[in-house]
C-alpha cells in the first residue's frame, strides 16, 4: 500500500522534532545544565515563548486531519484558535528575546532575522485566520500551510545545524541556514499546497505519453 505524501511529511517533521528536543532541549530536565546561566536574563520570556511554540507545533497536525475536521467540527476550530493564540504570542516573544539577546553579544543582524521570522509568522497565520472566519475554507488551508511552515523553521533549522556540525562553526553559518530555511519554508508550503495537482499533471503527462507510443506502434503493425 502506497503512503501518503501528508504521513511521509509528518513523519519526517516527527523525527525532526524528537531530534531537535533530544539535541537542543534537553537541558529542560538538566537543572545543572551551563546554558540555564546563558537564559538566566532573560528566562521568563523564554518560558511562555517555549509553551506557545510546543501548542502551536504540536497541535497543528490535526488541522490538517480530514478525518477529525469532519467527525469533531468543534475540536477543529477550539485546536485552530488555540494555534492562532500560540503563533500569534510566540512570534514577537522570540523577536523581542532575540533583540534582548542583544545585551549579552549576540550581533543586531540575528534581531533582523527574528523580527522577519516573526512577521511572517503573524502575517501568514492571520490571514488564515481571516479566511477561516470569511469560511473560505480553501484559502484558509493554503495559508494555514504557509502559518506552519513558517513555524517550522524552529525546528528544521536546529535539525540541520545539528546533524550537519556547523553550528559549531560560526554565527555567520547559523545565520545563513535560518535564512535559509525561512526562504524556502513558503515554497515547501505552496509545494504541499499544489501537490494533488502536480501529481496529476505529471500523470497525465505519462498517460499521454504511453498513449502516444502506443498508437505509433499500432500503426506500425498495421503498415506491416
Amino acid at each position: 500500500m502506497k503512503l501518503k505524501a501528508k504521513y511521509v511529511a509528518f513523519g519526517g517533521i516527527a523525527v525532526m522534532m524528537s531530534y531537535v528536543l533530544y539535541h537542543n532541549e534537553r537541558f529542560l530536565i538538566v537543572p545543572s545544565d551551563p546554558f540555564w546561566q546563558h537564559i538566566e536574563t532573560f528566562k521568563w520570556w523564554l518560558l511562555p515563548h517555549g509553551l506557545f511554540g510546543a501548542c502551536t507545533l504540536l497541535l497543528a497536525p490535526m488541522q490538517f486531519s480530514e478525518r477529525l475536521r469532519r467527525r469533531f467540527t468543534r475540536l477543529h476550530r477550539i485546536v485552530g484558535r488555540v494555534y492562532v493564540v500560540g503563533a500569534l504570542c510566540l512570534a514577537p516573544m522570540g523577536a523581542y528575546i532575540q533583540y534582548f539577546q542583544e545585551r549579552i553579544g549576540a550581533p543586531r543582524s540575528f534581531t533582523v532575522l527574528g523580527i522577519i521570522d516573526a512577521a511572517m509568522l503573524i502575517t501568514t497565520t492571520a490571514i488564515a485566520f481571516l479566511f477561516a472566519y470569511k469560511r473560505k475554507i480553501a484559502l484558509h488551508r493554503q495559508w494555514m500551510t504557509r502559518s506552519y511552515c513558517v513555524a517550522l523553521v524552529f525546528i528544521t533549522g536546529r535539525f540541520v545545524m545539528g546533524v550537519t556540525g556547523w553550528e559549531l562553526i560560526s554565527i555567520e553559518i547559523v545565520q545563513a541556514i535560518i535564512w535559509s530555511c525561512l526562504a524556502l519554508s513558503i515554497l515547501f508550503a505552496d509545494i504541499a499546497n499544489n501537490w494533488m495537482e502536480m501529481r496529476a499533471a505529471v500523470s497525465a503527462r505519462a498517460r499521454s505519453r504511453v498513449a502516444t507510443n502506443q498508437n505509433l506502434a499500432d500503426a506500425v503493425v498495421e503498415t506491416v
